[in-house]
């Protein structure tokens, strides 16, 4: 019984590993549904949020 606490350990890193599986592969179907114009208009609207805006006096 003195190293049950191991096995609760190694069983907490299994299940840590299968959800954040499950958790990429969720992200990888979102991101795969996408067409081509969406991605390109997605990623047009957040260059131009980043984007500092311009200064005149320079």
């Amino acid at each position: 019984m003195a190293h049950a606490w191991w096995k609760w350990l190694g069983l907490a890193g299994v299940v840590g590993v299968a959800v954040s599986g499950a958790a990429v592969a969720r992200q990888e179907r979102e991101r795969r549904a996408y067409t081509p114009d969406e991605v390109r208009d997605r990623l047009h609207a957040r260059h131009a949020a980043a984007e500092p805006p311009a200064e005149d006096g320079a």
